[in-house]
């Protein structure tokens, strides 16, 4: 979504105060010659497509275009929502939820090390995988147990490594899916596909088709916000795009940094290295003293989204121009018909104008209390965490949070690298779920965590570099995902994978399924949620995917 409202040119207010005096004079028609009013006899030349269909064959080519148009209207019984995305006349089944919020783990989670144990992987540590040689993306070797230690925890048994402790916590409030699987072993695939339910690029993202088919609760805020602190992320933005959907519906990008520090032009300076691994205080029984959390004083909300705030003008002002904006489309539009890409550019003009009151509140996370700050920890997931449930609690339909730029779980050359990672990542997940149910959110919020695929049980032992091999490569074949809610059926463990944690065996589930799934508890039917585009019905679930009704509570 553009949010550049920013006008560096009285240009366009001049224009308006002029259109303005001129919209209050009476209408000008022709010239008058002798008396007599003369009529502008010139025709334009075509302009549009559209228009030409019009005039060319005697209009046929227009009467067969409005037939198609009028069919797939019918099929989609589509309504315009306020805020100009489109929505689903009504549900197809009864809503479960208003909005998600999707913790990503870029880069590839090992489940083997997090929330999959394997006491084969024990056994065998140093031998050859059972079965023989497997093909992975790199080249790989033995198999290699896991370095951390596991503990079962809650009613349900959950065993979760010594990785994820305040996650274990929360252990009977998530769904645990143990079997999931995707289909290519390459970052860029995988993460389109978890992103948009395709292996290719250009395609919707899952929260473009969500925005499209429900919109949005805020018309202050855009309906789908991506959290990052820098980018690039692998793929990037066409993870969080729109593909051929309306152009309002694509994810807004906002940095959730942390600052370290102001340049001489109090910019938002470059982003900073993940937060290491620190040695923790401990009371006098052993146990770790958590850190008070403070906001660091450079940060300054109204910074975050580009041009959100325009000094330049008032409200007033800017209305004033989104005003004549509109007037001067509306005149183009009764002339030579819609265009989508500049209505797509006025609405998103207006989410900006809006966005200018309720934005900067949103985001200022300096409004919570200590205990709410001290609950998610510091750093900028956790940050993202925090932002993410306030934006649930504003109506944003979806919230994605990434860890970082590029592809920061990708152990190649160390699984202990998930320490740090997980550091990062554990209490800000937990509280989370912890938050949700203090907001009075549980009920109707959904959370997905996962990464675009595992890692595998053996050892890598291809790749550049020198020293110790003890890294695990991609493993697209099955890896674990987890929800929460009050939608889902906590202290689930559903599926499994074998013995070693290479392949889902036990009720795989493909990514397809899932993105059912979550359509499913909005009260959507994925096969109906389409979008006709070059000839063909195009959905999130491509041709594929299945409803986990057993997950549903």
């Amino acid at each position: 979504m553009s949010l550049c409202l920013l006008i560096k040119d009285r240009s366009l207010a001049v224009a308006a105060h002029y259109f303005e005096r001129l919209s209050k004079e009476p209408d000008r028609k022709g010239a008058v010659v002798d008396g007599r009013e003369m009529l502008d006899h010139r025709k334009r030349i075509p302009l549009t497509r559209r228009e030409a269909l019009c005039r060319v064959g005697n209009g046929f080519g227009m009467m067969a275009f409005a037939g198609m148009l009028g069919q797939s209207l019918a099929r989609a019984a589509a309504v315009v929502t306020p805020d100009g995305s489109v929505g689903v006349a009504r549900l197809d089944y009864p809503q479960r939820v208003k909005r998600v919020i999707f913790l990503f783990m870029n880069g590839g989670l090992s489940h083997v090390d997090s929330f999959d144990p394997k006491p084969a992987l024990e056994k065998y540590d140093g031998q050859p995988l059972p079965g023989g040689h497997i093909n992975t993306e790199r080249r790989t070797g033995e198999l290699m147990k896991s370095p951390f230690k596991f503990k079962k925890y809650g009613n349900c048994g959950m065993d979760v490594s010594e990785l994820w402790p305040h996650l274990g916590e929360v252990a009977d409030d998530i769904c645990w899916v143990r079997s999931v699987y995707t289909d290519i072993p390459n970052h860029e695939p995988s993460c389109l596909m978890l992103n948009t339910g395709a292996n290719q690029a250009g395609r919707p993202s899952m929260g473009a088709w969500l925005t499209y088919g429900l919109g949005t609760e805020n018309q202050n805020l855009p309906g789908y916000v991506v959290l990052c602190p820098s980018v690039p992320t692998t793929v990037g933005p066409p993870l969080w795009s729109n593909g051929f959907l309306p152009a309002i519906n694509q994810g807004t990008y906002i940095s959730n940094k942390v600052q370290t520090a102001a340049d001489a032009d109090g910019e938002m300076p470059a982003e900073a290295a993940p937060m290491a691994e620190e040695r923790p205080q401990k009371d006098k029984d052993g146990k770790e003293i958590p850190k008070k959390v403070t906001i660091e004083k450079q940060f300054d909300p109204k910074k975050l989204v580009s041009y959100v705030n325009n000094p330049k003008f008032s409200l007033v002002e800017q209305r004033r121009e989104l005003d004549l904006l509109q007037k001067l489309e509306k005149m183009r539009e009764d002339q030579t018909g819609t265009d989508p890409q500049v209505e797509a550019v006025l609405k998103s003009m207006e989410v900006a104008y809006r966005m200018q009151t309720e934005a900067p509140d949103v985001f200022d996370v300096r409004k919570e209390s200590q205990a709410t700050l001290d609950l998610y920890g510091p750093g900028a997931v956790a940050r993202g965490c925090l932002t993410a449930v306030r934006l649930a609690e504003k109506g944003v339909r979806m919230t994605q949070v990434y860890y970082s730029q590029g592809d920061p779980w990708d152990a190649h050359q160390d699984i202990f690298a998930h320490k740090t990672n997980a550091k990062n990542s554990d209490q800000g997940f937990a509280a989370v779920v912890k938050d949700l149910k203090s907001r009075g959110l549980w009920t109707d919020t959904l959370v997905v965590c996962g990464s675009e695929f595992g890692r595998t049980p053996v050892r890598e032992v291809g790749g550049a570099g020198q020293g110790i091999k003890r890294g695990r490569d991609h493993n697209p074949f099955g890896f674990t995902m987890w929800l929460a809610g009050g939608a889902v059926k906590g202290g689930t463990i559903y599926g499994a994978t074998d013995d070693f944690g290479f392949k889902a065996v036990e009720k795989p589930v493909h990514v397809h399924d899932i993105h059912a799934t979550i359509l499913y508890l909005f009260g959507i039917d994925h096969t109906k949620l389409t979008y006709r585009y070059s000839g063909r019905d195009f959905r999130l679930t491509d041709v594929s995917g299945n409803v986990l009704h057993d997950l549903i509570a």
